[in-house]
């Protein structure tokens, strides 16, 4: 069993992604600096292609139709620009939203080595650093950059830092164990579930969701080539199929490893746990009763509060 790796950056019209397919004649469109509350955070990307259509997004309609007409004369012109919308803007016709400020770098017909090597770092689930000159548009990667934080500016110089997109394994089980990876899909995020029921896998599986069906509990995950941005979730009535899981994804990476009981039945698994050589300490890591509402009943409130919670906490990691 293995995810499907045809989704290899987070979002189907991912910028990125399009042009590490080899997408010709586009401008490049980056948000490089933030004033106050934006729609989008620095290092946010949009496509312009020489026919005017947009891929991604970095601020609303009159914005985007303001930096589509840059990124046109800017493909005519093979000129990069720098613009400033909102605060310190000179387009007082065009305001944000939100009453913030926006710095736009647009580049035309980037370079695509640059581009399509940083695409290839994260498809191979690694985070990527590109390094931007605000003053002249060069572009540099470096497979070995690092920084702390989304961004990292120094005078012209910006660095910019992406990562891999999250994956979502689920484990489990009936209704709950069949919403919660339709809503990651339908999100955009890859995942699989793993089963031990043929008819949980075949209502996911007339949902799109990729299934793989057990008959015992996998006593290592490893062909699932889980790593720090993966989470493991765990939807199951009959708690007996769990001890092994867990102790399974407790040796992993995956950033996020919870699972639906209640608050005694979570004291009763840990005790199990140490029977599979876990220990008190690793069992820290698991998170449980899973989910930001309370009780949930409802499968598809249990889904949207589980994926609220995990989103969270995968975003406070992102910003360390």
């Amino acid at each position: 069993m293995g995810f499907d790796q045809n989704t290899a950056l987070v979002a189907y019209d991912d910028p990125l992604a399009l042009l590490s397919l080899g997408v010709e004649g586009r401008a490049l469109a980056f948000v490089v600096a933030a004033n106050g509350p934006s729609y989008r955070p620095v290092g946010a990307l949009m496509t312009i292609s020489v026919q005017g259509k947009r891929q991604g997004s970095l601020s609303s309609g009159s914005v985007e139709d303001d930096i589509t007409r840059h990124a046109l004369d800017a493909l005519e012109k093979g000129q990069m620009r720098l613009l400033k919308y909102g605060k310190g803007s000179l387009y007082f016709d065009i305001t944000l939203p939100c009453g913030g400020g926006l710095e736009i770098l647009l580049l035309p017909r980037p370079d695509g080595a640059v581009i399509k090597a940083l695409a290839a770092q994260l498809s191979a689930r690694q985070a990527a650093v590109l390094c931007l000159n605000l003053s002249t548009g060069a572009m540099r990667f470096d497979p070995n950059d690092q920084i702390t934080g989304s961004f990292e500016r120094q005078g012209d110089i910006l660095k910019l830092r992406y990562l891999p997109p999250l994956r979502f394994l689920t484990f489990g089980k009936g209704p709950e164990a069949v919403s919660f990876p339709a809503l990651t899909q339908t999100c955009g995020y890859a995942g699989i579930l793993v089963t031990p029921d043929a008819e949980t896998a075949q209502i996911a599986g007339e949902l799109g969701v990729q299934t793989q069906v057990f008959s015992a509990p996998p006593l290592a995950l490893d062909t699932l080539s889980i790593d720090a941005r993966c989470a493991i979730l765990l939807f199951f009535h009959d708690h007996d199929f769990e001890p092994p899981l867990l102790a399974a994804a407790l040796r992993t990476k995956a950033f996020y490893i919870g699972a639906q009981r209640s608050r005694l039945a979570r004291q009763n698994r840990d005790q199990a746990l140490l029977e599979f050589g876990v220990t008190a300490d690793q069992t820290l890591r698991l998170h449980g009763p899973i989910g930001l509402i309370a009780s949930a009943r409802d499968p598809r409130v249990l889904a949207v509060s589980v994926l609220a919670e995990v989103l969270a906490i995968a975003q406070s990691a992102d910003a360390a």
